[in-house]
């Protein structure tokens, strides 16, 4: 990548590889990289999923929880470093169960990702090649999804759907 600062979206089913793939990417840039992620633990399940995440990364990474206020932990990340957002869908899920104003938020979120100060990577699921929920939260959420993965496409340089732990050039 030329450019010292970029923005690469990396979308995909659930266990597709995109968070390796996109991790990978990422410590191919020198360290130190910063790593934002959205999950919360609830349950012990998430645990062990958070758990899992954190021992594949590498020294060189610091971790940053950002479950709400995205925006302002990629302000807080200092200029030039490798940047990873680990997930977008976690994220916006987080915002809906909290009846947040997930419109505003995401607006605010897409503002900050079109001007990337290094290089960001930013990983979401593509939710739409499936089946339509049976409920009207889960066809909420899947709308407000695919809204939210059009913007930040939208302000992406380069967008990679991850298919089987291989990553195919949307964008």
């Amino acid at each position: 990548m030329p450019d010292s600062r970029s923005l690469t979206f990396l979308l995909g089913g659930a266990r597709c590889g995109k968070s390796a793939y996109a991790e990978k990417l990422a410590t191919a840039l020198p360290a130190p990289w910063t790593y934002i992620a959205t999950a919360q633990a609830w349950d012990e399940e998430m645990v062990e999923r958070i758990a899992l995440h954190r021992a594949r990364r590498t020294k060189g990474w610091s971790t940053v929880d950002a479950p709400f206020d995205l925006a302002d932990a990629l302000r807080a990340v200092p200029t030039g470093q490798p940047v990873l957002v680990d997930c977008l869908t976690l994220w916006l899920s987080n915002h809906m169960l909290a009846e947040n104003d997930t419109d505003a938020c995401c607006d605010e979120l897409a503002e900050i990702l079109s001007a990337p100060r290094g290089h960001w990577f930013v990983v979401s699921n593509e939710v739409g090649f499936g089946i339509v929920p049976d409920n009207p939260l889960g066809r909420r959420f899947r709308d407000e999804q695919g809204r939210l993965n059009q913007k930040i496409a939208a302000v992406s340089d380069r967008v990679l759907l991850v298919v089987a732990g291989l990553p195919m050039q949307v964008k």
